[in-house]
């Protein structure tokens, strides 16, 4: 399992925290240190379409009107911290967020 994130997000931490827990094996994948290769960004935009990025981030805010109305990929590839975090890899499916919906579907 990986889970894709950058170390200084909450969410992230908590997730992984959980996951070890429940006796998970898990790798983190900072994206921050290690940019998302334009294959996984392809993979995360087919599996989540929009919803792959913040919108309600400061890095979102700080964007200029033309770098939002940029393709996904561009957008993710330019600022790697625009994906919503975090995303897990349980090897067989992507899961994103650490809402009520994947931690029933993960610590179950």
């Amino acid at each position: 399992m990986i889970l894709y994130g950058i170390r200084t997000c909450d969410r992230c931490r908590k997730a992984a925290k959980a996951l070890a827990a429940a006796g998970h094996s898990l790798s983190f994948r900072d994206i921050r240190a290690e940019p998302l290769s334009a294959a996984e960004r392809g993979r995360f935009i087919d599996a989540f379409a929009g919803k792959i990025v913040n919108r309600a981030s400061a890095t979102w805010r700080g964007l200029a009107d033309e770098q939002k109305a940029e393709p996904t990929g561009a957008q993710l590839a330019a600022h790697p911290t625009l994906m919503k975090r975090p995303v897990i890899d349980t090897g067989t499916e992507l899961l994103l967020g650490w809402g009520p919906d994947v931690q029933d579907a993960l610590l179950k």
